[in-house]
């Protein structure tokens, strides 16, 4: 299966994800040619089709890009009116692209939505994810499943972070990822959509990262 994602939104999620590379690209040590012959070969498989090299090399430039623009800018308003929501005791599901021939996504949103409506899913590189509450309901709906037992992420808590539409929300997560960083906290993922951003962080640092983006927030 496809993805809709475009070849700068795969980049980003990628590089965002992975610390090393992130925090190398950071400091300015990477060169671009090398990271794109390395991520060229996922990139390829997750659009299903061949990649031009250069026309990653350009995507990485362009996100290294928004460093440097956010280092000149970052006492402006890059959390500027955003709003934000803390979810604990989330599970994140997840299962790769080629096992949704035994798990229909479509079919499992249906019954997400008949035991509740406090859910995100997300078709992310080569895999489709669901976030939401750790209940008993939603374990059984995999239950039937020869894959359970590698689905499930637990002790997760969600941050929801809405940016109003007009405002850029390009660097969020690397202005996000650098803030939690600086104090002792990681991200262990991070999900996009054309209204939010979904943080997902372990469930011991969810209060004291919603505290601290709360403090950035009225700080702008």
């Amino acid at each position: 299966m496809r993805t809709t994602m475009s070849i700068p939104e795969i980049v980003r999620e990628m590089i965002t994800r992975n610390r090393s590379i992130y925090d190398c690209m950071k400091m300015d040590l990477i060169n671009y040619t090398a990271l794109a012959v390395k991520l060229q070969p996922e990139i390829e498989k997750i659009l299903g089709n061949t990649v031009n090299l250069n026309t990653i090399v350009v995507a990485i430039k362009r996100y290294a890009d928004s460093f440097e623009i956010k280092d000149e800018i970052k006492d402006e308003s890059v959390l500027k009116n955003a709003r934000l929501a803390l979810t604990d005791g989330i599970m994140d599901i997840k299962f790769s692209a080629k096992d949704s021939g035994e798990i229909d996504p479509m079919s499992i949103l249906e019954k997400f939505s008949k035991i509740t409506n406090n859910y995100e899913f997300f078709r992310v590189s080569d895999s489709f994810r669901f976030l939401t509450e750790d209940m008993e309901d939603i374990r059984q709906i995999f239950d039937d499943f020869a894959i359970r037992d590698n689905l499930f992420s637990t002790g997760l808590a969600k941050i929801k972070i809405t940016i109003p539409i007009t405002q850029n929300k390009s660097d969020v997560v690397s202005y996000i990822a650098e803030v939690l960083h600086a104090n002792g906290i990681e991200i262990v993922n991070a999900f996009f959509s054309q209204e939010n951003v979904i943080i997902i962080l372990n469930e011991r640092d969810g209060s004291r990262a919603y505290e601290i983006l709360r403090t950035e927030i009225i700080r702008q």
